[in-house]
């Protein structure tokens, strides 16, 4: 008879900090950060991976966490927006976000500005390209033309 294991010893590192974790298996990234972490920066919004309120950066890469069960994440560096800047002041993003006021509420804006760090040059070449690399993040204020500016002076200053 098989054994049944529903929590899993993980080393997640996040936001350059290697944290020891007992994880059930079906824990997603998100609900990790947020509900044993601390770390409230990444949003619930649809639960489903649709809106990307959640989005983290996994090895670099743009993730929606909701969809990734955190067991999967051990051993890969996570960066939330609470992790993105240097030091004690701002990430570029962060900036530029309040400069160019790309936020309204701000429920979104996590998640906008970890999706923007995980661009590539290549999807910051124009306005056009920084629109169609963030379709996957929802904004429900219609902050996009601000929020794609702040992207864009971010990229052409790197």
């Amino acid at each position: 008879m098989l054994e049944r294991r529903t929590a899993t010893d993980v080393t997640l590192r996040v936001n350059g900090r290697a944290r020891d974790l007992r994880l059930d298996n079906r824990a997603t990234l998100l609900d990790v950060l947020r509900e044993q972490l601390d770390l409230p920066g990444a949003k619930k919004g649809c639960d489903h991976g649709q809106c990307g309120a959640c989005t983290v950066l996994v090895d670099g890469r743009r993730v929606v966490s909701c969809l990734i069960l955190a067991v999967t994440a051990g051993g890969a560096e996570v960066t939330t927006v609470e992790g993105l800047a240097a030091g004690p002041g701002l990430h570029p993003l962060q900036e530029a976000f309040i400069e160019h006021d790309a936020l309204q509420c701000g429920f979104c804006t996590p998640g906008q500005i970890c999706s923007a760090a995980g661009l590539t040059p290549e999807e910051t070449g124009s306005l056009a390209d920084v629109r169609e690399a963030m379709s996957g993040n929802l904004c429900r204020c219609g902050a996009y033309v601000n929020i794609a500016a702040a992207i864009h002076e971010v990229a052409a200053a790197s």
